[in-house]
Protein backbone atom coordinates (compact mmCIF):
# COMPACT_ATOMS: atom_id res chain seq x y z
CA UNK A 1 0.00 0.00 0.00
CA UNK A 2 1.56 3.40 -0.88
CA UNK A 3 -1.58 5.27 -1.67
CA UNK A 4 -0.93 8.03 1.40
CA UNK A 5 -4.94 8.65 1.71
CA UNK A 6 -5.42 4.74 2.49
CA UNK A 7 -2.25 5.31 5.02
CA UNK A 8 -4.29 8.14 5.95
CA UNK A 9 -7.58 6.29 6.40
CA UNK A 10 -5.52 3.45 8.70
CA UNK A 11 -4.44 6.34 10.80
CA UNK A 12 -8.09 7.55 10.93
CA UNK A 13 -9.70 4.21 11.43
CA UNK A 14 -7.34 3.71 14.33
CA UNK A 15 -7.65 6.90 15.95
CA UNK A 16 -11.16 6.56 15.82
CA UNK A 17 -10.64 3.08 17.72
CA UNK A 18 -13.41 0.72 19.03
CA UNK A 19 -15.75 2.89 20.43
CA UNK A 20 -17.31 5.69 19.12
CA UNK A 21 -16.72 9.39 18.93
CA UNK A 22 -18.37 12.77 19.07
CA UNK A 23 -18.57 13.59 15.71
CA UNK A 24 -17.51 17.17 16.64
CA UNK A 25 -14.38 15.80 18.14
CA UNK A 26 -13.45 13.87 14.59
CA UNK A 27 -13.79 17.21 12.64
CA UNK A 28 -11.65 19.06 15.29
CA UNK A 29 -9.37 16.86 14.76
CA UNK A 30 -9.55 15.55 10.98
CA UNK A 31 -11.17 18.25 8.96
CA UNK A 32 -8.45 19.46 6.00
CA UNK A 33 -9.11 22.52 3.58
CA UNK A 34 -6.87 20.59 1.42
CA UNK A 35 -8.54 18.82 -1.49
CA UNK A 36 -5.36 16.63 -2.25
CA UNK A 37 -6.09 14.84 1.20
CA UNK A 38 -9.86 13.98 1.21
CA UNK A 39 -9.58 11.87 4.16
CA UNK A 40 -12.92 11.85 5.53
CA UNK A 41 -14.79 11.84 2.48
CA UNK A 42 -12.69 8.57 1.23
CA UNK A 43 -13.22 6.93 4.39
CA UNK A 44 -17.23 7.82 4.04
CA UNK A 45 -16.97 6.48 0.37
CA UNK A 46 -15.53 3.12 1.18
CA UNK A 47 -18.20 2.84 3.78
CA UNK A 48 -15.33 2.37 7.00
CA UNK A 49 -17.31 5.02 9.32
CA UNK A 50 -20.24 5.68 10.01
CA UNK A 51 -22.03 8.95 11.37
CA UNK A 52 -24.85 7.87 14.17
CA UNK A 53 -27.96 10.05 15.42
CA UNK A 54 -29.16 9.36 18.69
CA UNK A 55 -32.26 11.81 19.73
CA UNK A 56 -31.27 14.32 22.12
CA UNK A 57 -27.39 13.19 22.26
CA UNK A 58 -24.41 14.50 20.34
CA UNK A 59 -23.98 12.30 16.45
CA UNK A 60 -21.42 9.81 17.23
CA UNK A 61 -18.97 8.57 14.19
CA UNK A 62 -18.01 5.13 14.44
CA UNK A 63 -15.62 2.37 12.57
CA UNK A 64 -18.35 -0.04 10.72
CA UNK A 65 -17.36 -3.43 10.18
CA UNK A 66 -15.44 -3.14 6.58
CA UNK A 67 -13.33 -0.39 8.25
CA UNK A 68 -12.10 -2.82 11.16
CA UNK A 69 -11.62 -5.42 8.23
CA UNK A 70 -9.34 -2.79 5.94
CA UNK A 71 -7.57 -1.92 9.28
CA UNK A 72 -6.82 -5.67 10.40
CA UNK A 73 -5.74 -5.92 7.13
CA UNK A 74 -3.53 -3.83 6.53
CA UNK A 75 -2.38 -3.25 10.01
CA UNK A 76 -3.04 -7.02 12.28
CA UNK A 77 -0.96 -5.61 14.74
CA UNK A 78 -3.92 -3.67 15.70
CA UNK A 79 -6.53 -6.25 15.81
CA UNK A 80 -4.31 -7.48 18.44
CA UNK A 81 -3.67 -4.53 20.51
CA UNK A 82 -7.73 -3.70 20.33
CA UNK A 83 -8.65 -6.48 22.09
Amino acid sequence: MTNTVDALILDLLEWIGPKPRAYAEVMEAWRTSCPRLPVWEEANARGFIERRHVQGKAALVAVTGSGRAFLAQHRPQHQNSAA
